[in-house]
């Protein structure tokens, strides 16, 4: 007997069984009954099997009343109403957070910038504290450029305190009231610089200073004045 392959097709409800059976003739050769009863068999429980399948249908959704349908709008609602707090809630902590540390930041500069005004006080104190420091002459040296005069001034303010009282602080003239170094004439003009000014060179000198700037601009104009007219 030749061998021949034959392909058995059922079609039922949209599934398609296909058996195939190498080397038997399903419809002519002798014998074919049990192949064919074989595989009509399993055509028949792939039918069925199918068939089952379609009878098991996905149950459709319920409806809701509308009391449901209310009741699932408000659970929705307050659902979205407690996350909003919680969110709320997070960024209000946040901001309290925040708010903390931007007030410590602003204590923290607050001292530091205190502390740089307290160290370049003390600085300040302290450079003018050395600038007092020393014979009336360093005195006098520290003290020009407090009004805008080079060192060059100094060898004419040296000459004109060397005339006039020979940088004592003592120097009283015995034919006026002029006394100290720059000669104050009377010599208490100098107490609105200080109490002790008749013992005290730096005050004495802050006062000589500041009346040789008033009155004639430098050291050198005034000590002009007194070569040509013999006082300043």
């Amino acid at each position: 007997m030749k061998a021949k392959r034959s392909v058995a097709v059922l079609s039922v409800t949209g599934i398609v069984v296909v058996s195939v059976v190498a080397g038997i003739d399903l419809f002519s050769s002798p014998g074919s009954s049990v192949a064919s009863e074989q595989v009509s068999g399993r055509a028949e429980m792939a039918v069925l099997n199918s068939e089952k399948a379609h009878a098991v249908k996905t149950p459709s959704p319920k409806g809701l009343s509308p009391e449901e349908q209310a009741q699932e709008v408000i659970r929705l609602r307050n659902q979205i109403e407690a996350v909003e707090a919680q969110r709320k809630a997070t960024q209000d902590k946040a901001a309290t957070v925040r708010a903390a540390k931007n007030a410590a930041l602003k204590r923290y500069k607050a001292l530091q910038e205190k502390d740089n005004d307290s160290r370049e006080e003390r600085a300040s104190r302290d450079a003018e504290r050395k600038k007092l420091e020393g014979t009336p002459k360093e005195v006098a040296m520290n003290l020009l450029p407090d009004h805008g005069w080079g060192e060059s001034q100094f060898s004419c303010l040296e000459k004109l305190w060397n005339k006039e009282s020979r940088w004592r602080v003592d120097a009283d003239n015995p034919t006026s009231t002029a006394y100290g170094i720059p000669q104050a004439l009377p010599g208490n003009r100098m107490a609105a610089y200080g109490s002790d000014w008749r013992t005290n060179p730096v005050t004495q000198i802050k006062w000589g200073l500041d009346y040789i700037e008033d009155a004639y601009g430098s050291p050198c104009s005034a000590w002009g004045h007194s070569q040509a007219k013999g006082w300043y």
